[in-house]
């Protein structure tokens, strides 16, 4: 009965202190440049490298895959859109990091991840708000610093912007973003005949007066109208939005539902182990075998045990990030609606606030404007501060005013 009580004691004091120990012996690896992680990311393959008496894992660059990420890294650093990306991956057959087709979000999850650099990032979800480990050139770069770099503020400059109503002032609901195609100034809104009329005019033309600039006036009722009626007719369509919600639940469900498959291995695993340890127990209680040849097998399965767990706690970090709200695909007429009704029902304030979170510019040559956006795609309740957008930018079609 001693024995009995001395092993539950045992059992239930590393129980309750296995989740600790793991996270701790996790951040130890982490800060000391290991790779501590289940799976290696795109473009690398773990290796196994001696410390002390101990091997710990490594990351070192798998060749095929590490010429892929430079050519994503590339291609967006020349300017290259992520849907354009993934149409020519797709298109030829290569395959992505979960052995399937190529998505948005995939793509940006790798322009976005340092580990590409050489540095290692762990932690970022701490579920005890510890601080993230980072360690600097952990492993070799595939892409060098000043390239991620440039790709984060190309990326940043096609994101989504939230403007604050406070912040837009300007009684022009197209201040700020339309612009001269001939000496690229901004375009300002002018009143003329006592503020009878409306014109947006070319910075340079109004400073330095005729002859200044190529630039026409432009009534701003008829500019703006326009502008509202192609974003309805191009950017906020029920295709578009349908497109963009379909493919990110599509990426969002398909990582969900593997990460819940190898959750659901693990902890079947380490219920294995789990009893396998009870038979090895129960042997000593029996005396039917010795303390002396157990320890070397209950060692191992205890080391096992605690590298299963250390990938069931990343398993569930990694669920925990996905947990967003998948909007069906049956709701996207309500976007539209609501979108539209955005445009046509809030104030001038509210308007602008929310073209500007999505139309990057309007760029007007004579007569004809040039508009760059991205495609706005709203979570359930629609606000200025919640509205979420891919980082994909598109170039509108020319328009005649």
């Amino acid at each position: 009965r001693l024995l009995e009580a001395m092993i539950e004691s045992l059992d239930e004091f590393y129980s309750a202190n296995l989740g600790e120990e793991v996270t701790r012996g996790m951040r130890e690896s982490a800060s000391r440049g290991f790779y501590v992680a289940s799976y290696a990311p795109y473009g690398y393959r773990k290796v196994k490298v001696s410390d002390g008496s101990r091997e710990r894992p490594k990351l070192e660059i798998e060749s095929y895959q590490a010429q892929i990420v430079q050519r994503i890294f590339r291609e967006v650093n020349e300017g290259g859109g992520l849907i354009e990306v993934v149409k020519a991956l797709n298109r030829e057959g290569i395959i992505s990091p979960r052995g399937n087709s190529w998505g948005k979000t995939t793509i940006h999850k790798i322009l976005t991840n340092e580990t590409y650099i050489g540095t290692l990032v762990w932690g970022r979800s701490s579920v005890r708000n510890l601080p993230p480990i980072r360690v600097e050139e952990a492993w070799p770069a595939i892409v060098n610093r000043d390239t991620f770099k440039h790709v984060q503020s190309l990326l940043k400059e096609r994101a989504f912007v939230t403007t604050h109503p406070k912040r837009v002032a300007s009684n022009y609901l197209l201040s700020g973003l339309a612009k001269c195609g001939y000496c690229g100034k901004a375009l300002v809104g002018q009143d003329a005949k006592g503020g009878r009329f409306h014109y947006y005019v070319c910075g340079t033309l109004l400073k330095k007066g005729a002859g200044s600039c190529s630039a026409l006036y432009i009534n701003s009722q008829k500019f703006e109208n326009l502008v509202i009626d192609k974003i309805k007719e191009h950017i906020l369509t029920y295709d578009n939005l349908k497109e963009l919600v379909s493919m990110v639940n599509e990426e969002m469900d398909a990582g969900a539902s593997e990460y819940q498959k190898r959750l659901k291995v693990v902890s079947v695993e380490i219920a294995g182990v789990n009893q396998r340890l009870e038979r090895l127990y129960d042997a000593l209680e029996t005396g039917s075998l010795q303390l002396a040849d157990l320890a070397p097998r209950i060692k191992r399965l205890r080391e096992h045990q605690e590298q299963l767990h250390m990938t069931k706690l990343e398993l569930e970090i990694l669920l925990s990030d996905r947990k967003v709200e998948l909007a069906d695909t049956e709701t996207v007429k309500n976007y539209v609606v609501d979108l539209h009704n955005m445009l046509e029902e809030s104030t001038l304030v509210e308007r602008k606030s929310f073209i500007k979170s999505f139309v990057k510019e309007v760029r007007v040559t004579g007569a004809e404007a040039l508009m760059t956006y991205t495609i706005p795609m709203p979570p359930k309740q629609l606000s200025q501060e919640t509205l979420a957008v891919p980082p994909i930018v598109h170039y509108g079609g020319r328009y005649w005013i």
